[in-house]
């Protein structure tokens, strides 16, 4: 029970986030089939709520829209990853999987972040080549870093002064 509604909740998080309710979506019949495929899966197991939750407590601290695109890209990634392997045959894995393709396609720029981030991680940071190119563009990082935050810092001083508290 817990991995149904966990479930349905990603997946509706993912769609309201993006404005991908839309009438040719019926919720109804994809919890249908999250259903079945909770049958397939046997998530009824008492397994399940060992651990907490996978997906949803990583949710709640991604809060900025863009943010939050970045990791629901990854999340359905993983459920597609997770649907290669089950009987494509079954009509609810292939409602599934295409709902996920369709919102996978939608998120597109959360998967190049994705990558970008990834790529970062391969650095070789002992490298010197690497350092010297690091060290070029430090001032410039900064710089960056400075706009966001100012920026971040204004929005938050704004709202607070229309805030009638």
């Amino acid at each position: 029970m817990a991995f149904q509604t966990y479930s349905l909740f990603v997946l509706s998080v993912i769609m309201i986030s993006f404005g991908r309710v839309e009438n040719r979506l019926n919720l109804l019949q994809l919890q249908n089939d999250i259903d079945k495929l909770k049958a397939d899966f046997n998530s009824s197991h008492s397994d399940v709520a060992d651990g907490g939750p996978i997906f949803t407590e990583r949710l709640s601290t991604w809060t900025e829209r863009n943010e939050k695109r970045i990791i629901l890209s990854q999340i359905i990634s993983m459920y597609l990853k997770m649907l290669e392997n089950t009987d494509r045959s079954k009509a609810h894995v292939r409602n599934i999987s295409e709902e996920l393709h369709t919102l996978k396609e939608s998120l597109s720029d959360g998967s190049k972040k994705i990558e970008d981030l990834k790529d970062l991680t391969k650095l070789q940071m002992s490298d010197l080549k690497i350092q010297r190119k690091a060290v070029n563009e430090l001032f410039s990082v900064l710089q960056k870093l400075g706009d966001t935050s100012s920026s971040h810092k204004r929005k938050r001083s704004q709202s607070q002064r229309l805030c009638k508290c």
